[in-house]
């Protein structure tokens, strides 16, 4: 399904959205007050929730800028989120007009909001699919209407690893897309980490379970394994926020102490 098709759309404001709490943290209004209610929470714990989210943006920002500045015209982006300007599909375009696009997710509001996302150049092509992260089969399927899979694609899950246990098949999951990439292609991922702050992270893992939500938090060894067969990009596995920042929109946090979640880029051979 796209978001193309007409039908109602029911969102579920009983219990918080992962997708909708990243929202608020970012300034946006698609959110409800069940949202807003534990990320205020979560800021209690850590008080910069919005500059974690501000920091994952950048990071997406500047490696969709130097990848597309390398070639690659496919971009497959796996819990997307609800869309914010400028989205990967704009900054890609930017670089290349003709960039390819498909983005994926399963919550509701970011179908609502669709049209933000398939507002793509006239030589390139922008597409949304409704699928939930689960299911790399159904995901393979409906982006290959859309992008190349003998080409060169780079696949991004930003901020979604976290959402998935060891035992929900994270590493199968992305061993499962990375397998269908061609040589040439990237994989680009950003993940929180306990590294810093391990009781604050288990308090934060507790209250998303209690909501019935995963959260599970990845040390940089863990989230490094997620690369293993790729050939990983300088810096690596590093702090989000220390990812090439020559290429800008570097977040200006206060303090001394890193923003807890990791990010890298690899290639496949």
């Amino acid at each position: 399904m796209t978001g193309h098709d007409p039908q109602p759309i029911e969102i579920d404001t009983s219990k918080p959205h992962p997708a909708r709490m990243y929202d608020w943290f970012l300034g946006g209004k698609d959110n409800y007050p069940v949202d807003e209610q534990m990320a205020q929470q979560l800021l209690a714990l850590d008080s910069r929730g919005r500059d974690m989210a501000r920091v994952n943006r950048a990071f997406m920002h500047r490696a969709t800028r130097w990848l597309a500045e390398r070639g690659v015209r496919q971009f497959l982006d796996i819990g997307t989120g609800i869309p914010t300007e400028p989205n990967l599909h704009q900054i890609a375009q930017q670089t290349a007009p003709d960039a390819r696009i498909v983005y994926c997710d399963n919550d509701p509001i970011v179908l609502a909001h669709a049209a933000a996302l398939l507002r793509s150049t006239p030589e390139g092509a922008t597409e949304y699919i409704q699928v939930d992260a689960r299911q790399p089969e159904a995901i393979l399927e409906n982006a290959g209407k859309v992008l190349d899979f003998s080409r060169p694609i780079a696949l991004s899950l930003l901020a979604l690893l976290h959402f998935l246990d060891d035992e929900d098949g994270a590493a199968e999951l992305v061993d499962r897309l990375v397998a269908q990439l061609p040589s040439g292609s990237y994989l680009v991922l950003s993940h929180t980490t306990p590294d810093f702050n391990p009781e604050g992270a288990a308090q934060a893992s507790a209250m998303y379970k209690a909501r019935g939500m995963t959260l599970r938090p990845r040390s940089h060894a863990e989230l490094s394994a997620f690369f293993d067969g790729l050939e990983l990009v300088e810096p690596g596995v590093t702090l989000s926020a220390d990812w090439h920042p020559e290429l800008g929109e570097v977040i200006d946090v206060p303090g001394d102490e890193p923003i807890p979640g990791y990010a890298g880029v690899a290639r496949k051979p």
